[in-house]
């Protein structure tokens, strides 16, 4: 195995301590005596444990050394998995490095870890080969990941040569590219790292936008200028603001479920990570996705002044926003940053007109964002329909009369009409019963 890796071309930076790099090495030092049995027995269920979390978080099972080196397949960035990205697999010399890597993972797929097992007196690689993992429920690892790469494993295993691999995994770039950002639908940031780091997000509410009761021409406008932006036309940041509990952050988490598939990808950012922005949008501006930057709860205090780094990268900085990137942000505020009697003080008055520099440069952040939606608290009766929908939906069977007297009631002490109060109060009736 070691000889093996050493011959990688495209494939070899694997990362400083790989598990791949780390278990050859111990293959090579049980073939040559290089370790005493009981090192090499330690250092084997280390990095045997480091595929078991792995893989508890990716929700691989069944082989997981072939499921853990899909995923160095599917993740691995080279100037191959770039070039597969951007242009899809094209005949070029560089095709006959890829299959030379191939082949060489054809073998470590089918690697027989047999004979160390029986010279160490151990059994946990021929375990995991044969694994049976817990069920656990879907929040607790990413769906989405673990799905993608049980399937290329799926495909990989039965493949008969490098090439028939080159096939499957080339077919894999072009359609979704390679990385995290293929496999996932959702990411954070990473807080204190010192290289910009993307997390996967693993529990994405599975909602849609036919979830989200009313509120018909807001969703059609936002679905209407993320498909133009999802095509490649002209199309807006979005700022979604209104009350509270309308399901303006439903709406825009609804799309990167939508239009996954179609190469859409959601990166969501906190307010304190806003001198980030720039980083972020030079990271992904060269992959082939669409992302949304989500600004979830979006608003200034007086003394803030991280909007200052938003309104530069919206638009006006020095480097244009690239075509894949939109921002979408929600507010319960219109102007974003709140205003004071304060700010008022440098009126300026000549004949009619009133201008106040401090003013317009709070509200020139919202007037950034080229489409602004409104979500209004539903009327009592919207309200009330809304309730109904959700039970008759849930399977809540109560007399309409009754149900309303009980909403009501719900409503004045859960923060009034709107959308969220309706979905809790069905959420307690359903555990009620």
């Amino acid at each position: 195995m070691y000889k093996e890796i050493s011959r990688l071309i495209l494939f070899s930076d694997l990362g400083k301590n790989s598990i791949l790099k780390n278990i050859a090495g111990i293959i090579h030092d049980a073939e040559h005596d290089r370790a005493d049995k009981d090192e090499l027995i330690r250092r084997s269920y280390r990095e045997v444990k480091r595929i078991l979390d792995l893989s508890t978080d990716c929700g691989f099972d069944e082989n997981l050394w072939q499921c853990y080196l899909a995923y160095i397949l599917m993740t691995n960035e080279n100037s191959f998995t770039k070039t597969c990205e951007r242009v899809g697999s094209r005949e070029g010399s560089v095709n006959h490095f890829a299959v030379n890597d191939f082949e060489i993972f054809h073998r470590l797929l089918h690697y027989d870890f047999g004979w160390i097992e029986k010279k160490l007196g151990i059994d946990c690689f021929s375990t995991i080969c044969d694994y049976r993992a817990i069920p656990k429920r879907d929040r607790l690892y990413n769906h989405d990941i673990s799905t993608q790469v049980r399937a290329v494993r799926d495909r990989l295993k039965d493949a008969s040569s490098g090439g028939e691999i080159f096939d499957i995994i080339t077919d894999y770039y072009s359609r979704y590219g390679y990385g995290l950002f293929a496999m996932s639908r959702a990411f954070r940031i990473e807080d204190g790292a010192r290289k910009l780091s993307f997390l996967p997000i693993s529990n994405v509410d599975n909602v849609m936008l036919d979830d989200l009761l009313g509120y018909e021409e807001q969703k059609k406008q936002l679905r209407d200028n993320t498909v133009a932006f999802l095509k490649g036309k002209k199309a807006n940041n979005v700022l979604l603001y209104g009350d509270a509990g309308t399901g303006k952050s439903t709406s825009v988490k609804a799309l990167i479920n939508e239009y996954y598939d179609s190469g859409l990808r959601m990166i969501e950012i906190y307010k304190h990570q806003f001198g980030m922005l720039s980083d972020v949008i030079g990271t992904v501006k060269n992959r082939n996705y669409r992302f949304i930057i989500f600004i979830d709860d979006l608003s200034f205090e007086e003394n803030e002044v991280e909007y200052k780094f938003l309104k530069a990268v919206i638009e006006g900085g020095v480097e244009t926003r690239p075509e894949n990137v939109l921002i979408y942000a929600t507010s319960n505020r219109r102007h974003l940053v709140r205003e004071t009697w304060k700010d008022h003080d440098d009126m300026e008055h000549n004949g009619d007109i009133h201008r106040s520099d401090t003013i317009e440069e709070k509200t020139s952040l919202a007037a950034r964002f080229g489409l602004s939606i409104n979500y209004n608290a539903p009327s009592p009766k919207q309200y009330h329909e809304i309730v109904k929908a959700l039970a008759e939906r849930n399977g809540i069977d109560i007399e309409e009369e009754e149900l309303k007297k009980i909403a009501n009631s719900w409503e004045i002490r859960h923060g009034g009409y709107s959308g969220r109060a309706a979905q809790q109060l069905i959420q307690y009736l359903d555990s009620s019963r």
